[in-house]
């Protein structure tokens, strides 16, 4: 089976949305892009994800667009993913999700400000992407434009958006940003929350580049 490998991590991940309540029923949508053959597998459309078998992950061509393999209609949300892999080259997973906490935030149609240092894993904050219907390509266009220099975004009264270099990366950023909306919101409803300076922010994108790893250069810490 082509891309077998990647299929069946694609439907590891998404049982592993549901189990961490970042999306309900077959709501959301998972991705992976293969350079080597420039196809994007993708979930299927309306399919429980604890049923969903590795032959029915949708292969589809980056360049046109077209069902390369799978016996499934695609996700409605195609062109949301395809977008991202056919403009940006530092992305190679896409997760979608309609997480409850980010989906509230999304409902103010505002962005996600620097709250906690933790939304550095996505950026210096996280835009709110324009409405517009799911499943189009104005959809599809207006995520594009929010995801610019970062890794992920809301949908305004629709869900998030998430990405990474692969697909456990692209699933970290899904659970910190909605772990970050639910502070904001629990902040919010407490009184109006303090919000850290984009210097602060850059400094801690940087640091998360090297997150888990020895840093030789640039360490800002001192020793007491």
């Amino acid at each position: 089976m082509l891309l077998q490998e990647t299929r069946e991590e694609i439907v590891v991940y998404g049982k592993k949305l549901l189990e961490s309540n970042l999306t309900r029923g077959t709501g959301g949508n998972i991705s992976v892009f293969d350079k080597e053959t420039n196809l994007m597998a993708i979930t299927p459309s309306g399919i429980d994800y604890f049923k969903i078998q590795p032959e029915q992950i949708v292969l589809i061509d980056v360049n046109t667009g077209d069902i390369v393999d799978g016996n499934s209609v695609p996700s409605s949300e195609c062109e949301m993913h395809r977008i991202l892999y056919k403009y940006r080259t530092d992305i190679n997973a896409v997760i979608h999700t309609h997480a409850p906490f980010a989906t509230a935030v999304s409902c103010l149609n505002q962005s996600l400000p620097a709250v906690h240092y933790l939304v550095a894993f996505a950026g210096i904050d996280v835009r709110c992407a324009p409405y517009a219907s799911y499943g189009t390509v104005e959809l599809a266009k207006n995520a594009f434009e929010a995801m610019k220099d970062r890794k992920a975004c809301l949908l305004a009264n629709h869900g998030m958006l998430a990405a990474g270099v692969n697909l456990a990366e692209a699933f970290t950023v899904t659970e910190i940003i909605e772990f970050c909306c639910e502070i904001y919101y629990r902040a919010k409803s407490m009184g109006e929350p303090v919000i850290l300076p984009e210097a602060e922010m850059v400094y801690m994108m940087d640091r998360f580049k090297h997150y888990g790893q020895p840093v030789k250069n640039g360490n800002r810490s001192k020793k007491i």
